[in-house]
């Protein structure tokens, strides 16, 4: 026989969060194979957070050795991260898969693990959200940035590398009284913490040029006006069409990665209790039907398709603090998000699907992957979510 086919979308993407809970390279290992095994080929890593710097860099040891201590239920764990040698050994084994490894480096909000080892490069936050920023004032903030950028590029061959770039109003109002901000401000004539903050990245973005690589960032980015030839969208807003539409007609190569239906930490049963539901939830047959529909909804044009480079899922990990945890909200959408970015839409066949995954669920079972089971809901219960515990990890002051 002879087969012809392919892809619908050249990203067919999974995120996995390992900020707020780590997962370890035998765990990320065995989410690879099931990605190659459903010709998925991108995996975005995201490795630093509030809760958690999860790479180890050489010239900064204390953002493995501090920053890596504590999770999203615990701050008292010890330190957990991936030394150079196993991220070395992880994106080998990505690579004879046809997986490509994005890394994150979240900048210039999400800073907290980081600021918790070197405070001297913090722009401040809130009472919820402390240290939450790099200060975007101090030259040394973008000599040290650059610097961990390059022991990231240099480990990692893919030509996209993510700086985040979300959420940092959560903690940028702190710049309004920092004086180095405000400095900055005065001096380059920025009337908003909002232009100090695309002042940053414009900046970020000539280091990850000077890298070699190309620029990825959240929907954010969109606000900050930077080059479409050089950036890519990841749209996660799913209640923010208008962004989706401001990337596809500003020409930016954008993935679609919206809440719903491609957050998996959202719930995917009405009967499910740990998890996210805003407005309902993302249940296997709606991340089956994704893109197509939602694009007349959106407004999508064969104009503004072009555009789109692919899809991913996020797996977001606040309440995944076992590897049952993540089996049981990633398999089997993975698998339904696999056949999304392959099929055209004209071949997309729900009952079919649900018919093919009989031996998937059987395989499923021989890994021993505690998969949700939407034939027979009581075969997997769902596991319950972490016990947080609540305080803040003490701030330390490890200046040299």
């Amino acid at each position: 026989g002879r087969i012809e086919d392919a892809p619908r979308y050249a990203w067919r993407g999974y995120m996995l969060d390992e900020a707020r809970h780590f997962s370890g390279a035998a765990r990320v290992k065995l989410l690879l194979d099931q990605m190659a095994r459903f010709k998925m080929n991108r995996f975005h890593w995201h490795l630093t957070d509030e809760q958690g710097w999860r790479i180890e860099i050489k010239g900064y040891p204390r953002l493995a050795t501090v920053g890596g201590t504590g999770c999203h239920s615990n701050p008292d764990t010890p330190a957990q991260y991936y030394t150079q040698e196993e991220i070395r050994d992880i994106v080998a084994y990505a690579a004879a898969r046809h997986i490509e490894i994005i890394p994150e480096i979240d900048m210039p909000g999400h800073a907290t693990a980081s600021n918790r080892a070197y405070p001297e490069y913090s722009g401040g936050g809130t009472e919820q959200h402390p240290d939450f920023t790099f200060n975007v004032g101090k030259e040394e903030t973008y000599a040290f940035l650059t610097d961990v950028l390059r022991e990231i590029a240099a480990l990692f061959p893919s030509e996209w590398l993510h700086l985040g770039g979300d959420e940092v109003a959560y903690g940028s109002e702190a710049w309004k009284q920092d004086p180095h901000v405000q400095a900055l401000m005065a001096r380059e004539g920025l009337a908003t913490v909002k232009q100090a903050e695309r002042y940053f990245m414009r900046r970020m973005a000539d280091s990850v040029r000077m890298l070699g690589k190309t620029l990825v960032g959240w929907d954010e980015l969109l606000d900050l006006g930077l080059d479409p030839q050089r950036s890519l969208i990841m749209w996660w807003r799913h209640d923010k069409p208008d962004c989706l539409r401001r990337s596809l007609d500003g020409a930016y190569t954008t993935i679609l990665c919206p809440r719903k239906p491609l957050y998996f930490d959202f719930v995917q049963h009405a009967d499910h209790k740990w998890g996210r539901i805003w407005d309902g939830f993302c249940p296997l047959e709606n991340v089956y039907a994704f893109p197509d529909a939602w694009f007349e909804g959106w407004g999508m044009t064969s104009e503004r398709s072009a555009h789109i480079l692919g899809i991913q899922a996020n797996v977001w990990s606040e309440l995944m603090h076992t590897a049952e945890r993540v089996d049981f909200m990633t398999f089997p959408r993975l698998c339904a998000l696999s056949e999304a970015a392959w099929s055209q839409p004209d071949v997309k066949d729900y009952g079919d699907f649900m018919r093919r995954m009989e031996a998937v669920f059987a395989s499923f079972d021989r890994l021993g992957i505690y998969y949700f089971d939407p034939r027979n809901p009581g075969h997997h219960p769902e596991p319950a979510g972490p016990e947080i515990i609540k305080r803040q990890p003490p701030k330390m002051d490890f200046r040299d």
